[in-house]
């Protein structure tokens, strides 16, 4: 089935005021940024100056500059054609909704913080008239649109979440606070009341794809001029930089309203330079020049630490790389193989345990204290033997059935360890309190847990840690990487795709579950050892199916899946989404993983396939949306010939 395209406006303006009005909409929202936006310094960031922008205000102006870059490239100026070579307003329509989204944002944050539209200052409503321009205008561009979309709506039945939630929203309010009853109906109400604005967004998005009918118009690129090699190597190292740039800005946010703003920017930023053909074109650029491409991308990372004046967020990137590197162990069992395991993060409890045993804490009672190599090499052995002795006798079964015997291995790998105590078992983890006050690593006379001066620049114990994660890190992504291109990685494909058939074409599916099996759970181990040292203690809530906080079985599973399942970039951005966003959002408290939660229901029902997915996968979820062909192309490609 295929889809027929055209380009025209979603708003019937002429196209030069349509232009005129996105340019000067950006130029508002980006100089909005040097006016105060609030009269008061009580908000986070203090927006209270001129010419200083802060905070919210560097967002604004990132998405007014660069609405202005794309919208300047489409229209063919020169010296800016390389950042839109698609010539496609589908991307200044994204940069535009980026910058709308900023805005507006920060205005109603600014509003309900401080208590009302009286406490923005003249550059905050600069900034929401030259965002909403900047919208309005781009959806006067001829726009890349489907001729004709299919209105859907929602079951009925869930839109009586609505007037329910207001019921018991008020109701909550109207009970007395003493009474001990009042919290129990305001967690209530409050569930509620996310469950109802999560339909009614739902609903909304579908209103809104049936009247914007975006689509996608095949361009070919124009043929890219040949640079010389070394401006070649310059432009990747550049693109790594600026997404250096992103990533740590991230991950530094200190307040909850500027991460949901970089978020919102961040969901159309790169959707937008994806349209624009800049992306694609890089994405050339970094094939081309691979061993330059995996230089440039190690480098990056190590120089996180050197960016960081203390060791506060150096210790979330060392638990992000951590969480990344189980989740790539994870993506060979579900990813390539296609086993549902649910208990996986027990072998990285597995790991972490055998490490803290013999790496010289006092609580052990083994009481040995293995070198670094050694440690390591124990809980990654330890992981792959459990890794048999579970995999062994269950993996003949397949499905629900899988997930369900994972699950219970999981739950017995906790529940040993509470057992294991001295009362109710022999004295080997004790129990709930775990093996604590286990010894920093010392490498080559390297004492990770002591700050050193490198290059002019202090480094802390989170930072030596996290580039001991990153090094192993990189090596499970190489394993990883020649494991897929390997025989052995195309057949996990063929048995995760029809396992039926693939033993009927000779492959050993029981061996290959198996290999797939102890091999994850031996990288998973490799984590685990690290993550044993990094925490100083290990104890058996560390190791649950599901917690408000990642690593547990649930958030790997979601991380492999959400940033898209056989590759690599993917569980990495899941694994890093999916540990930044909890922690980032407790500002709202009780509420958090029922909004966490919301959120990922409405992003796999947008993107199923994932944030990075391979071509095959993406063409089993819209095949449906390609593009109709016209009569002198090839024949159009299926997901038979991905």
């Amino acid at each position: 089935m295929t889809t027929t395209t055209e380009t025209s406006p979603v708003l019937p303006l002429p196209a030069r005021a349509a232009t005129l009005l996105t340019g000067l909409g950006a130029v508002a929202t980006a100089a909005s940024a040097l006016m105060s936006w609030t009269w008061t310094s009580e908000f986070p960031g203090d927006l209270t100056y001129f010419g200083s922008p802060a905070g919210l205000q560097w967002l604004a102006v990132t998405a007014g500059l660069l609405t202005l870059v794309l919208l300047l490239a489409t229209q063919g100026v020169p010296g800016l054609r390389w950042a839109a070579p698609a010539r496609s307003n589908n991307a200044v329509l994204l940069a535009a909704t980026g910058a709308f989204a900023v805005g507006w944002f920060s205005i109603i944050a600014i509003s309900v913080d401080l208590g009302g539209l009286a406490n923005l200052e003249p550059g905050g409503w600069v900034l929401g008239a030259g965002s909403l321009l900047t919208l309005a205008g781009a959806l006067g561009l001829p726009l890349d649109r489907r001729t004709d979309v299919t209105l859907r709506i929602l079951d009925r039945r869930l839109f009586l979440l609505v007037p329910v939630a207001l019921v018991i929203w008020f109701g909550a309010h109207a009970v007395p606070e003493d009474k001990p009853v009042a919290p129990v109906l305001t967690a209530i109400a409050g569930g509620l009341a996310i469950g109802a604005a999560a339909v009614v967004a739902v609903q909304l998005g579908h209103l809104l794809h049936h009247w914007l009918r975006l689509g996608n118009v095949s361009r070919p690129l124009p043929t890219a001029r040949e640079l010389p090699s070394w401006i070649e190597v310059l432009l990747i190292v550049a693109a790594f930089a600026v997404g250096l740039f992103a990533i740590t800005f991230g991950i530094d946010t200190e307040y909850g309203e500027l991460f949901t703003a970089y978020l919102l920017l961040a969901a159309t930023v790169v959707p937008a330079i994806t349209k624009s053909g800049l992306l694609p074109r890089l994405r050339a650029l970094t094939v081309k020049n691979r061993s330059v491409t995996t230089g440039a991308a190690f480098a990056a990372a190590a120089s996180f630490p050197f960016t960081q004046t203390s060791d506060q967020y150096t210790s979330v990137a060392a638990n992000i790389l951590i969480f990344a590197t189980v989740a790539l162990g994870l993506n060979i069992v579900v990813g390539l193989a296609g086993l549902l395991d649910l208990g996986y993060v027990a072998f990285l409890g597995v790991g972490a345990y055998a490490a803290a045993l013999v790496s010289g804490s006092p609580a052990s009672p083994i009481h040995v204290q293995f070198p670094f190599w050694a440690a390591m090499l124990t809980g990654a052995v330890v992981s792959m033997v459990f890794g048999v002795l579970i995999g062994a006798p269950t993996l003949r079964l397949r499905g629900d059935y899988l997930a369900i015997v994972t699950l219970g291995f999981g739950e017995i790998f906790r529940i040993t360890m509470l057992n294991l105590n001295g009362t109710t078992g022999p004295k080997i983890t004790n129990g709930s309190n775990g093996i604590p006050r286990i010894p920093d690593l010392e490498i080559l006379g390297f004492n990770l847990g002591k700050p050193h001066t490198v290059l002019g620049v202090e480094l802390g114990r989170f930072s030596n840690y996290y580039l001991l994660m990153l090094v192993v890190t990189a090596l499970v992504v190489l394993v990883f990487a020649r494991v897929g291109d390997s025989r052995i990685g195309r057949a996990w494909v063929a048995i995760r795709e029809d396992e039926t058939a693939a033993e009927a074409m000779g492959i050993n599916g029981f061996r290959l579950k198996l290999l797939a099996f102890a091999l994850g759970a031996c990288l998973a181990g490799l984590a685990g050892t690290v993550q044993a040292h990094v925490s100083y203690t290990v104890t058996p809530d560390q190791y649950t199916f599901a917690e408000a906080l990642p690593p547990n079985s649930a958030f790997l599973l979601a991380a492999v899946i959400l940033g898209g399942m056989g590759t690599i970039s993917g569980p990495l951005a899941g694994a890093t989404l999916l540990f930044l966003v909890p922690k980032k959002l407790e500002f709202l408290s009780d509420y958090q993983l029922l909004a966490f939660g919301i959120a990922l229901i409405v992003l796999m029902r947008v993107r199923p396939e994932g944030l990075i997915p391979n071509r095959r996968r993406q063409l089993e979820f819209h095949e449906a949306a390609i593009p109709a062909q016209t009569s002198g192309d090839p024949v159009a490609l299926t997901k038979a010939g991905a």
